[in-house]
C-alpha cells in the first residue's frame, strides 16, 4: 500500500492542552518578579511614551512585549489577542454561529462544496454547486475576496439574517436566500465505520467539548453493526482539552486506575482516575498515531500504552506534554501559559526537551531525514529514559513522544516530485472541483449510495488529462516515470475527494483509508489468532 503524505500534510505549529474554565488573572502568593523589574518594564514604557522619535500604536507594542517574553518561557505559553479569541477556541469549543456550508474559492468564485446537514442553508435549499455571487449586496464573485473577508459576512450571532444570492446550473436568474444563522456544530468525530464484519474505526481530529459525546454515539452505531473490536485512530490529532482527553481515556480503562497526573513548580500534583463507567473497557482495542498526534493524543495512547490495555501502532507521537490554563486578561484577550508538565500511568513525561528554543518544524524534518519515519532502527531512544507498563512489565520510553508498540514506516514511494507539484499547485483540487460542477447530477443517478461508489467509480481518463493540461499551462514539465508512480496515489486521492464532496468526511476516509499503512496493519494483528495478545506480553 502508498502512504499518502503531501495531502493532508501539516506541522502542529500551535498544540494545546487547555482547561475549559476560563480562569480570571489573579497575582500569586509568591510574586517572582521583583519590584525592581517591574519598575524596569513601566519606566521602558513611560521613556518610550514622553520621548520615542515617531508616534507609536501602544497597543501593537504592548502585544509584541507580551508575545516575546512568553517565547523566552517555552513553545506552547501563548498570548491570544481578543480578535482572534473567537476564532481560536471554535475548533474546542464545537460550534460556531453561521450559515452552515463549506466552501471555497474557485475561479474567483465562491462556490458550495456541501451544506452541514441540518444547519440553516440546507434549510432554506441551498446546495452544493451553488456559486455565491452576493452576500447582502456585497459582490463577491470576480473580486478576489480573502476566505477570512468571507466568513466574516456569513457568520454573525445566532437569529440574525443574511442574505445570499447565488447562481445554479440550469437557472437564468440569481436565486435570493434569506438565512437566519445558526449554532453550527464542528465535528470531533470524522469517520465512523465498520472496517471488516466485526472490527469497527474511529477518527477523531480534536478533543473538544462535545467529543466524548460523539465518541459514544458512534460506538453505539458500530456496536450495533456487530462492533467487537476497535480501531481509534488519532493520526493527525493535534489535542485539545485535558479533560475530554480524560474522559475518553476512562472509556478504556477499568476503576481506580491512573490515567494522568499533572504537576509544576506551583501546581500540586493532581490525579486523573478511571471511574466505573467506560464502555469499552474489555474488547481489543488499537490506537493509531503518528508524529501529529500531540498533547491530548498522547495522554489517552500513553494511558492506554501504560496499562497494557490496548496497541498503540503507527510512529512516534509529538512529543507535548505541558499543560496550559487559560487565563482571560483585563481587555478580553486571552494568556494561555503553561502550569504544569503531565505524566502518564508509568510517570512518563513525554515532552521533547525545549530549553534554549525548539524549532518544531525543523524537529519533524530531522526526524524524517535522519531515516526514523521510514526505520525503526534510526530511532535512538536514551536508556536513562525507559519505564515499565504497569500489568505486563514491557518496556516504555519517555523523553519526547510515545513510541508504538508497532512500527510503521511512512511509505514516500507514490510522493514524487511531480506529484508533489500536482498537489501543492492546487491542481488537483481544481480538477476534483471542476469535475463535480459539471457531473454531479450524473454521478449521484450512476450512484444512488456510497456503497454503488465505493464498489465501481473509476477515476476517468478526461479527468487525469485536465490535471495534465493544467500542470502543462502552469510549465510544469510532465515527467511520466513519476506520473506513473504516483498514478495510484492521485486515483485513490481523487476518488476520496469526490466521495467526500457527494456525501461527507465519513465518506472520504473510508476511501482514503485503503492506503493507510497503520490501519492495515491493526486489521491484519487482529485477524492473525493469538497475534493482538502475544504484542501486549512481548
Amino acid at each position: 500500500m502508498k502512504k499518502y503524505i503531501v495531502f493532508f500534510l501539516c506541522f502542529a505549529n500551535s498544540i494545546l492542552v487547555c482547561s475549559q474554565a476560563l480562569t480570571r488573572l489573579q497575582p500569586p502568593d509568591n510574586q517572582s518578579f521583583s519590584i525592581d523589574d517591574q519598575r524596569k518594564i513601566s519606566n521602558i514604557m513611560n521613556a518610550i511614551s514622553a520621548h520615542y522619535v515617531d508616534t507609536v500604536n501602544s497597543v501593537q507594542l504592548t502585544e509584541a512585549a507580551i508575545v516575546a517574553m512568553l517565547k523566552a518561557l517555552d513553545p506552547h505559553s501563548q498570548y491570544i489577542p481578543k480578535r482572534e479569541v473567537e476564532r481560536v477556541n471554535e475548533p474546542l469549543e464545537g460550534s460556531f454561529d453561521g450559515i452552515g456550508i463549506q466552501f471555497q474559492m474557485f475561479e474567483d468564485t465562491l462556490l458550495v462544496v456541501q451544506t452541514i446537514a441540518g444547519c440553516p442553508a440546507e434549510k432554506v435549499g441551498m446546495l452544493p454547486g451553488d456559486r455565491i455571487i452576493y452576500i447582502e449586496n456585497d459582490l463577491i464573485a470576480g473580486v478576489k475576496k480573502h476566505n477570512s473577508d468571507i466568513m466574516k459576512s456569513l457568520r454573525g450571532q445566532r437569529g440574525t439574517e443574511v442574505t445570499v444570492k447565488v447562481k445554479r446550473e440550469g437557472e437564468r436568474e440569481l436565486l435570493l436566500f434569506n438565512i437566519i444563522r445558526d449554532k453550527i456544530p464542528i465535528l470531533s468525530v470524522d469517520a465512523q465505520y465498520m472496517v471488516t464484519s466485526d472490527v469497527g474505526y474511529i477518527k477523531i481530529n480534536n478533543f473538544g467539548a462535545n467529543t466524548l459525546t460523539e465518541y459514544k454515539e458512534a460506538v453505539s452505531k458500530l456496536k450495533k453493526q456487530g462492533m467487537r473490536s476497535l480501531v481509534l485512530s488519532l493520526q493527525s490529532n493535534g489535542g485539545g482539552y485535558l479533560e475530554a482527553a480524560i474522559a475518553l481515556a476512562d472509556e478504556f480503562l477499568e476503576r481506580d486506575r491512573l490515567i494522568v497526573y499533572t504537576e509544576g513548580l506551583h501546581q500540586p500534583r493532581r490525579n486523573a482516575i478511571a471511574t466505573s463507567i467506560g464502555e469499552f473497557e474489555k474488547n481489543k482495542l488499537v490506537i493509531l498515531v503518528d508524529e501529529f498526534s500531540a498533547s491530548a493524543s498522547e495522554i489517552v495512547s500513553g494511558a492506554v500504552q501504560d496499562w497494557d490495555r490496548g496497541l498503540v501502532i503507527g510512529r512516534r507521537t509529538f512529543g507535548k506534554g505541558l499543560v496550559q490554563n487559560q487565563m482571560t486578561l483585563i481587555d478580553g484577550s486571552l494568556l494561555r501559559l503553561t502550569v504544569a508538565r503531565y505524566y502518564t500511568p508509568s510517570g512518563r513525561s513525554i515532552q521533547k526537551p525545549y530549553k534554549g528554543g525548539v524549532d518544531y518544524e525543523k524537529d519533524l524534518l530531522d526526524r524524517f531525514e535522519h531515516g526514523e519515519m521510514q526505520h525503526v532502527d534510526s530511532i535512538h531512544l536514551s536508556d536513562s529514559l525507559t519505564y515499565t507498563t504497569r500489568i505486563n512489565k514491557r518496556t516504555v520510553y519517555g523523553g519526547g513522544g510515545i513510541m508504538p508498540d508497532v512500527f510503521v514506516p511512512l511509505d514516500t514511494t507514490a510522493n514524487t516530485p511531480y506529484y508533489r507539484k500536482l498537489v501543492n499547485r492546487g491542481i488537483v483540487n481544481r480538477a476534483h472541483v471542476q469535475y463535480l460542477q459539471e457531473n454531479r447530477e450524473q454521478l449521484k443517478r450512476l450512484y444512488p449510495d456510497f456503497e454503488s461508489f465505493k464498489d465501481n467509480f473509476e477515476v476517468p481518463q478526461n479527468l487525469l488529462q485536465k490535471i495534465l493540461d493544467r500542470a502543462a499551462e502552469l510549465k510544469i514539465d510532465f515527467a511520466e516515470a513519476e506520473y506513473e508512480k504516483s498514478l495510484p496515489l492521485l486515483k485513490i486521492q481523487l476518488k476520496a475527494l469526490i466521495a467526500g464532496d457527494l456525501w461527507t468526511t465519513n465518506e472520504f476516509y473510508q476511501i482514503i483509508d485503503k492506503i493507510n499503512d497503520s490501519l492495515q496493519k491493526a486489521l491484519e494483528i487482529l485477524a492473525k489468532t493469538g497475534e493482538y495478545e502475544k504484542l501486549l506480553t512481548k
